[in-house]
């Protein structure tokens, strides 16, 4: 009664083909060694390269600022009113109580 039950893995339907890709061997064959790669001069790290921002690339980057705002907004506005939601709920179970202790303390 309380053990899991695991759901059974399905088995195939229908014929299951291997694929029919067949790889042929192929002979090694000396060839002229590649040459050695040019040196490259190194960059000055004095100089730092420019970025190019396009319109499109612009307007994308204010598009997704713009829907980051308003995903943290739309956060931080519903947590805001959870916390208000729960302040009055507990307030009004606090009225509650008070008037049930003070009508049972009269009698």
């Amino acid at each position: 009664m309380f053990r899991p039950k695991l759901p059974t893995m399905p088995q195939p339907t229908g014929t299951v083909t291997p694929p029919a890709v067949v790889v042929e061997p192929t002979a090694i064959t000396p060839g002229t060694p590649a040459p050695p790669p040019a040196p490259v001069a190194p960059v000055p790290t004095s100089t730092r390269p420019t970025v190019q921002l396009t319109p499109g690339t612009a307007l994308a980057l204010v598009g997704g600022g713009t829907a980051v705002v308003l995903v943290v907004g739309a956060v931080l506005v519903s947590m805001l009113l959870a916390v208000a939601i729960t302040g009055a709920s507990v307030a009004v179970c606090a009225l509650v109580v008070r008037s049930l202790a003070s009508a049972q303390h009269r009698r």
